[in-house]
């Protein structure tokens, strides 16, 4: 029985740390130990049961174990800053009013159109319409927005570049060229090896944040007078 009770504990500190290590978009909206302590007992309560060559009483002690597992990192979170953040994480800010960092969108196994996603979710299509946004240790997403924040969403913007590669689907969406982009981002002085992001809407305003520095916005009329 004491063998039991070790192997299992054993099984859900690895779990717990592999979930952690995941990001927080596997995690959904639990705490990563309580993911682990769900997906344990499930298949803990389920062996006993399909297998009549187990003893029910394997099953009553692994699922004990964990619930009293459960009861210490529980309080142990509740105690300990330090040890809430080891077991559940923190709050990420994935965009601050310098616009998107990419160090944590990294940390945390998350790309731009990741972001992008989450954004528009939440009712925020513009990445200037907020001055925060962030990951709660839960995998959970929140966003502070600009005053007036409406204003800045009249067109839905595409994403043209992201992590200095063109989307293919989104040009021949917009009815733009990769050239016409070439031809902007040399006239601002940047690589496109260096562009974070680059979204443009359709009333020609655009959205470019190169690595390491803060965004900015352009107003260009597109070619043809395209609108979308």
């Amino acid at each position: 029985m004491a063998l039991i009770m070790v192997r299992t504990a054993i099984v859900f500190l690895v779990l717990l740390v592999i979930m952690r290590l995941m990001g927080k978009r596997q995690i959904g909206e639990m705490q990563p130990f309580e993911l682990v302590i769900t997906l344990l007992i499930s298949e803990l309560a389920c062996i006993p049961m399909a297998d009549a060559s187990v003893p029910l009483l394997y099953g009553v002690v692994s699922v004990v174990t964990i619930f009293v597992l459960h009861e210490i990192v529980t309080l142990i979170d509740l105690k300990g800053k330090p040890f809430k953040a080891l077991l559940s994480g923190k709050p990420s800010v994935v965009v601050n009013k310098d616009g998107i960092d990419a160090h944590e969108l990294k940390r945390n196994r998350l790309d731009v159109s990741d972001l992008i996603e989450s954004l528009r979710s939440a009712g925020y299509f513009s990445l200037d319409s907020i001055d925060y946004a962030l990951y709660e240790s839960n995998g959970t997403f929140s966003a502070l927005p600009k005053e007036n924040y409406e204003e800045k969403q009249t067109s839905l913007p595409l994403v043209m570049i992201s992590s200095g590669k063109f989307d293919g689907k989104n040009l021949k969406f917009s009815g733009l060229s990769e050239e016409f982009f070439e031809e902007l981002l040399r006239r601002e002085g940047v690589k496109q090896k260096n562009v974070l992001v680059l979204t443009a809407d359709g009333a020609g305003k655009l959205y470019l944040q190169e690595n390491g520095k803060k965004y900015r916005t352009l107003q260009v009329n597109y070619p043809g007078g395209r609108t979308w």
